[in-house]
């Protein structure tokens, strides 16, 4: 097994599946049924899910909403997503846990490293929701943090393109993957991998971060067991 403690970040956009809005149950499940293929393997597992499917903050600021009760509402997303993720766990017979950032019992527990710790160890999942508990920090921030709280050996960052390219293959069809690349080539390129906070986070704490395309079945395990199906950025 090439991980045995890893960090997911999911995008809540890829929640949405071809429904343009909210959460697609059917691509849910999939997540679901991926998650317990690689914890029935005795991986120790850590989750942060994105609220795009729902209300980016950032984008809600450009129609006139505050910025910092924008990202409040955003964070407010990621826990509708983690609740529902949670529950689609629950439903394929694997054991989760919901923390959040900010303090909502009993929709889900106040976050600790220690108590993050322990429900991984404990053979439970965790869903850390409502990304660092502040406003100006994306779900990508939180996701880099929370990594490198649990000692994650990796941030896997599930999307919707199979690694890190040159430009957006979905725009560009002359974009070239990277099968591996540096922190520092990232940022000097100016890659959309994650935002540069996130990055900056992850080459100063040296958690590496590999990019692969959750949207096909199959993928999470292949990635734990070593396939070299992403990108993988590292130091």
């Amino acid at each position: 097994m090439r991980f045995k403690r890893i960090l997911l970040k999911l995008s809540g956009e890829s929640l949405m599946g071809e429904q343009g809005y909210g959460i697609d149950v059917n691509r849910l499940n999939d997540y679901a049924r991926q998650i317990k293929e690689i914890h029935d393997l005795g991986v120790q597992i850590s989750i942060v899910i994105g609220g795009g499917n729902i209300f980016r903050g950032l984008s809600g600021a450009g129609k006139g909403f505050d910025r910092v009760k924008g990202d409040q509402m955003g964070m407010c997303a990621t826990v509708i997503n983690s609740l529902a993720l949670s529950s689609a766990l629950g439903a394929v017979g694997c054991k989760s846990r919901v923390l959040t950032a900010i303090r909502m019992e009993p929709i889900g527990e106040f976050y600790t490293k220690w108590k993050a710790i322990e429900a991984m160890e404990n053979g439970e999942v965790v869903i850390c929701s409502a990304g660092t508990g502040n406003p100006y920090f994306t779900t990508d921030t939180g996701s880099s943090l929370r990594g490198i709280e649990i000692e994650a050996d990796v941030m896997l960052k599930g999307t919707r393109v199979d690694g890190v390219y040159t430009t957006d293959p979905e725009k560009d069809p002359t974009a070239t993957k990277f099968n591996d690349i540096t922190y520092s080539e990232v940022l000097s390129r100016g890659l959309k991998v994650m935002d540069l906070t996130a990055i900056c986070m992850c080459q100063d704490n040296n958690l590496p971060i590999y990019v692969f395309n959750m949207d096909i079945v199959g993928n999470l395990k292949k990635v734990i067991e070593g396939e070299n199906i992403g990108t993988l950025v590292h130091k």
